[in-house]
This record gives C-alpha cells, sequence and structure tokens, in this order.
C-alpha cells in the first residue's frame, strides 16, 4: 500500500530542457538576512570536543552592565554562541559571535597570543605556565568564561563599533588593532561590576 502520492497535480513548465520550480520562496527571515529590533540571543551547537562555557543568562547579565549598551546596540541584529571554529571568536555585519570552548579547560597558547592577552589573563588570574615555545594558560571554567566575555566578546563587539561609526556603516575599516584596543579598553571599564554580577568562582 502506497503512503504518499508520486502523483504531480499540475504540469511543471519546460525551459531549456529543465524543469522549472513551480513556487519560489524567499528565504525564511532570520537575523542573517533580516535587521532586527532588538539584538537575538542566539545558540549553536558546540561541536565535537567543545562545550559552551555561557549561557544566555550570563549574556543577560554581562550586557547588563555595559554603561553605554543602548549607544553600541545600535545595528546588532545577533551575538551567538557559535560553533567551534578554530578561532575564539567572528564578527560579520550586525553580527558577534563568541565560539564554543574546548572541553579540556586549559589552553596552550603560542608566545605571540600569549604576549598580547597577558594584560586579560592578569587581570582573571589565569596562572600561566612557561614550555618550550609555547604558555600552558591554566583556566579554569569561571576564567575561562570571564575571558570570553570580557574579552572576546568585547573584542568583536569592538569590530562592530567600528564599523557603525564609520560614515558608510559597512565596514570595520580600523581592523584588529582598534578590536584589540577597544576589548582592553572596556574591559577594564567594567571588570570590577563584572566581579560584583557574574564573579570569578
Amino acid at each position: 500500500m502506497r503512503r504518499f502520492s508520486d502523483k504531480r497535480k499540475t504540469t511543471p513548465k519546460v525551459r531549456d530542457g529543465t524543469v522549472q520550480r513551480k513556487n519560489r520562496h524567499a528565504p525564511t527571515p532570520d537575523y542573517y538576512n533580516t535587521p532586527q529590533e532588538i539584538p537575538v540571543l542566539d545558540r549553536e551547537r558546540p561541536g565535537k570536543d567543545h562545550r559552551h562555557l555561557i549561557r544566555k543568562k550570563h549574556l543577560i547579565d554581562f550586557i547588563s552592565i555595559l554603561p553605554d549598551w543602548d549607544e553600541l546596540s545600535v545595528g546588532l541584529d545577533a551575538i551567538v554562541l557559535a560553533h567551534e571554529e578554530g578561532i575564539n571568536g567572528w564578527h560579520r555585519p550586525g553580527i558577534v559571535a563568541v565560539c564554543a570552548w574546548p572541553r579540556k579547560i586549559w589552553e596552550v597558547w603560542g608566545p605571540e597570543f600569549y604576549f598580547e592577552h597577558r594584560e586579560i589573563l592578569k587581570r582573571l588570574g589565569v596562572p600561566c605556565e612557561k614550555q618550550p615555545g609555547e604558555y600552558l594558560c591554566k583556566f579554569t571554567e569561571a576564567t575561562a568564561r570571564a575571558y570570553q566575555l570580557l574579552h572576546v566578546l568585547l573584542h568583536e563587539l569592538g569590530h562592530h563599533h567600528d564599523r557603525m561609526t564609520t560614515r558608510s556603516k559597512e565596514d570595520s575599516s580600523r581592523g584588529e588593532g582598534y578590536a584589540e584596543q577597544y576589548a582592553n579598553r572596556y574591559s577594564s571599564v567594567v571588570f570590577n561590576r563584572y566581579l560584583e554580577v557574574l564573579g570569578l568562582e
């Protein structure tokens, strides 16, 4: 017994020997293709051997301590807890993302990356052990989450701020240096409030 019909109700048009689709559907509106009134907080599956240390509640609490969020959120469609991509985070016009963290909390960083981030590591109290050609950064779940919020997310928001403060509002023209300085400056401003609201325990 057939459980479905394979008969066509109407004959589709044929153009240049190719059957044409009868109905054309527009993409489903989402934050990638449709501006949002307020930023969406989204969570993707973290990927193999990774997990999200940040939950939506952490994002909401963190946003609450940002003094100029009303201004910063203009033109921002989404904050995404993204799957692992071999990077800490990313920015696209209107979207910022923090990528999932490895299940093994401790991180091995190369010297250049370590020296670029010494300030935030020191502020968070992350012990780092020098090894041949690398540094072992002994994060806890709480300090890794704080690093993601106080540095990675602020870095990506720095790219967004860069784009929104240009005349065209299309490109983050000032690049990585601007985003890194933005994150370092902003994290020092909100750090004490972060300890009160989210903590490092």
